[in-house]
Parts: structure tokens; C-alpha cells; sequence
């Protein structure tokens, strides 16, 4: 995956403004490349919380000063104004990360493509218009952008006390999982953390080269392997799925609840099924309906509608989305 510039227009109330939200978002882009510009819309005093993070990745913000019915529909034109200049003005920018799932953005989408740039859109599932989420070249649900707790890893080692060997391994499976053949060479990696965390060292991990960090974080990771390729130091999503976790009769249930609970908790009150499905596969890979006694994953989400964990509902459009109780 080459190094990309973007520049990030997000639309506050799409985001839901949580911290951490934004902070999961900023990590997805920036694994991706630079971001060398970023505006957020709809800022209030509700949202001072977001502060360190706007300041420290230098976002400009774009108040919202009530007035009238038609407020959203100022912010919307405005981003549209703010992204097309930035095209027109900016050659150094090549790709644009748009946080919204309004379709009404679609025609701002078409024209940055006709120029040549890579559009990237993030957006809650049930704020998520098919047409807007069809026309971008890359579209992520916010859902699942969000951070999940990193698992207890299979070799407890002794954590320095400069860095968290824990924390650093879960991000590490973030990046490489991100990427489309799931490897990447060491000295890739090693970019992508500098962007993500410029006081990033590995000497703060008690490695005197990043070559002994990665054998560090292999280690301590269930799902990362490294190998030498051609000279080049590579990391990877290990592939063998021994002692892989699988779901039964048995806990099929809590894993749901675990998986809706970290979803409540991040401020989403309705998720897609698909996204949810795809969660439990993230933990539990070979995950079939069948392992469980259901044809069809419609039956899980009954079954779990019975059990008082969600309320399945239609919107608009006819799609499925899942209230979360």
C-alpha cells in the first residue's frame, strides 16, 4: 500500500464526537499515509473534549452557530467548498477522507474523482446513504474503526517501563491487518508507527533495533508472524489457525453481548448486521451460523431479538439495522 496525503473533512455529529472515535479514525488514515490537512464541522462547546486530539493533529474547526432550520445544510456546503478549493489549490494532496454518510456529499465525491483523487468515506452504518457509500473509492463503518480491547497475548513477558508492549501489539495488528495482503515489510512498518506516534522509539521497548521490536511483538501476538524475504525483514497476520477460539452452543451468546456491549459503549445505538457479523469473525474466523444451530445469520440475530440484547428494525431504504438495548 503506497504512502498517500490526505486531507480529512469530518462531520461531527456523523462521528458522534467521542475522543476516541476521532482518535480511531485519525489512526485509519493516517495508516494509510499523511494527513496534511484536517477541518472539523459543527464544533460547539459540548465538544472541548476533543481538544488535545484537534490541536495535536493541527485540525482546524469550523464552529456551528445556530441560526434558523437550515444550520446542517450550511456545514454540508460549506465542507463542499472547503474540500473542492483544497483540490484545486493543493497538488500535494492526492487522496480526501470524508466522515459522513450523507448521499447529498455524492456529487462532491464524483467531482474529486473526475480529478484524479482517492476518496475514502467513514460513517456510522445507520447514518450510511448506499449511494454516497457506493460512489467512494474506499468506504469504512465507523463501527468498525473503533478500538477493541487488545486480548491477553499468549506469552505474558516483562513490560518496560518506557513503553506498553501490550498496547503497541494490538496497534501493530491494526496496521498490518489494514493492509490488502495482510504483510508488509518491517521498515514499512516502522513509517506507519513514526506517522501514527512521531515520539515513537524502540528503544522506549528495550530493543536496541527495530528488527529485535518486531521479534518482540511476534512474540507476544497471536496473530502475527515475520520471515525474511529477499534480504527484507516482512510481518504478517499468521495464517494457521491452531488453538484458534471457536464459538459453540456453549458461548455463542456472551460473545454476542461482549460484541454489542463494546458497541453501546463507543456511543453507536444501532449497528448493520453485517458489521457485527464481521466483528464476531475478527475474534472467531471460521464462525459459521451452523456452529451454533442457525441456517441463516437473520435466525442468530432472532434468536438474539428473544433474548432482549437488540430490536431488529427497517429504515428507509428497507435495510436491516440492530438497536442495541
Amino acid at each position: 500500500m503506497g504512502k498517500s496525503n490526505f486531507a480529512v473533512f469530518v462531520d461531527l455529529e456523523n462521528v458522534g464526537a467521542k475522543e476516541s472515535l476521532l482518535l480511531s479514525i485519525i489512526e485509519k488514515v493516517k495508516i494509510r499515509g499523511d494527513i496534511l490537512l484536517g477541518k472539523v464541522y459543527g464544533y460547539t462547546d459540548r465538544y472541548t473534549d476533543l481538544k488535545p486530539v484537534l490541536l495535536s493533529n493541527t485540525f482546524a474547526v469550523v464552529p456551528s452557530l445556530r441560526w434558523g432550520k437550515v444550520q446542517k445544510n450550511n456545514l454540508d456546503i460549506q465542507l463542499v467548498i472547503d474540500a473542492m478549493e483544497v483540490a484545486y489549490t493543493n497538488p500535494l494532496i492526492d487522496s480526501f477522507c470524508i466522515v459522513s454518510g450523507d448521499s447529498d456529499y455524492t456529487p462532491l465525491v464524483g467531482r474529486l474523482k473526475s480529478m484524479g483523487k482517492h476518496v475514502l468515506g467513514i460513517s456510522r452504518s445507520e447514518a450510511a446513504s448506499g449511494i454516497f457509500v457506493n460512489a467512494c473509492n474506499e468506504f469504512v463503518f465507523l463501527e468498525s474503526v473503533a478500538k477493541r480491547q487488545p486480548k491477553k497475548t499468549k506469552k505474558q513477558e516483562s513490560i518496560p517501563e518506557e513503553g506498553d508492549i501490550n498496547e503497541l501489539v494490538s496497534q501493530v495488528e491494526t496496521i498490518v491487518g489494514d493492509q490488502d495482503e495482510e504483510q508488509m515489510y518491517a521498515s514499512e512498518l516502522k513509517d506507519t508507527l513514526n506517522r501514527l506516534r512521531p515520539d515513537f522509539s524502540e528503544k522506549s521497548y528495550g530493543c536496541a533495533t527495530f528488527g529485535k521490536l518486531v521479534q518482540q511483538i511476534t512474540r507476544n501476538s497471536d496473530k502475527l508472524t515475520s520471515w525474511m524475504e529477499n534480504s527484507s525483514l516482512m510481518i504478517g497476520l499468521d495464517t494457521e489457525d491452531e488453538g484458534e477460539a471457536k464459538l459453540d452452543k456453549s458461548n455463542w451468546v456472551h460473545a454476542f453481548e461482549q460484541a454489542l456491549a463494546h458497541f453501546k459503549d463507543e456511543g453507536f445505538e444501532r449497528v448493520n448486521p453485517s458489521i457485527l457479523k464481521a466483528t464476531i469473525q475478527a475474534d472467531y474466523p471460521s464462525f459459521e451460523e451452523k456452529q451454533i444451530g442457525f441456517k441463516r445469520f437473520s435466525d442468530v440475530m432472532k434468536a438474539l431479538e428473544k433474548k432482549g440484547l437488540l430490536v431488529i428494525e427497517m429504515d428507509d431504504a428497507h435495510t436491516m439495522l440492530l438497536r442495541i438495548c
